[in-house]
């Protein structure tokens, strides 16, 4: 192993999916709002086999704060189509069942935008517009920005 070798940080995550179930939200003690939500991410692949065209899903649990949060309780819903940036963090928890120490792996989300524009019939939150979430522990004070910009495609 190399001593002195400074390797850059670097934690990027950007996925695209559907929320599997309804958001939901609570409110830290100290009154910083957080909400989570599942994505579905898909990827379609052709078998070597078989040839045939598949689908394969994967689950990714995803979180909000501050008034990001609220605006994604508000406007988004199982199904929603959206685009996700941010980080990726793991926690520990207690399983209250068998109170054994888990450990979880998410998205600390930094930016959602609303992906509702680009479905026929469906009103946009905000024409599309993306929400900027401020991600931090519970006590910081930092006040999310909505960024204003146009849909990528």
């Amino acid at each position: 192993m190399a001593t002195g070798l400074r390797l850059p940080e670097q934690n990027q995550v950007m996925l695209t999916g559907r929320l599997t179930r309804d958001p939901e939200m609570m409110v830290t003690q100290s009154g910083i709002s957080k909400c989570w939500f599942s994505l579905a991410v898909n990827r379609r692949f052709r078998d070597k086999i078989s040839g045939e065209w598949k689908d394969d899903a994967s689950f990714v649990p995803v979180v909000v704060w501050r008034e990001a949060a609220q605006r994604c309780k508000e406007k988004l819903k199982k199904g929603s189509p959206v685009h996700v940036e941010g980080r990726l963090r793991s926690r520990k928890y207690e399983d209250k069942a068998s109170g054994d120490q888990r450990t979880v792996l998410e998205v600390e989300a930094r930016r959602v935008q609303f992906l509702a524009a680009a479905e026929s019939g469906i009103e946009a939150p905000t024409e599309g517009a993306p929400v900027a979430a401020t991600p931090a522990a519970e006590g910081e004070a930092h006040a999310a920005e909505a960024e204003i910009e146009e849909a990528p495609f």
